[in-house]
C-alpha cells in the first residue's frame, strides 16, 4: 500500500510562536534593513518567513502597502498554511 505523505499541519499557537520568531529574526537584522524599513515591510517578511511558497502564491505579485488591511488575502495565506 501507498503511503502518502502531507505536510505537518500547524494549528494558530504554532503560527503565532513561528510568526513571533520570525518577528525576533527580522529585528536582530537576519532579513537585511529592507524588512526594518516600515511596519508593513516588516510584516511582508514576516508573512514570507512563515510560510515564503504561501506568501509567493499570494502576496509576491502585490504585497502588502502601508495601511492596507487585507482580509481576504490573510484568510487564503491562512488557509494556504493550513494544507
Amino acid at each position: 500500500m501507498d503511503r502518502v505523505i502531507r505536510p505537518i499541519n500547524l494549528n494558530d499557537s504554532e503560527i503565532k510562536k513561528k510568526k513571533s520568531e520570525c518577528y525576533a529574526d527580522i529585528d536582530s537584522g537576519l532579513w537585511g534593513g529592507q524588512c526594518k524599513s516600515s511596519s508593513i515591510a516588516k510584516e511582508n517578511c514576516a508573512l514570507k518567513c512563515l510560510s515564503p511558497a504561501c506568501y509567493e502564491l499570494i502576496y509576491e505579485s502585490d504585497p502588502l502597502e502601508e495601511g492596507e488591511k487585507d482580509f481576504i488575502r490573510s484568510q487564503e495565506f491562512k488557509y494556504c498554511m493550513y494544507k
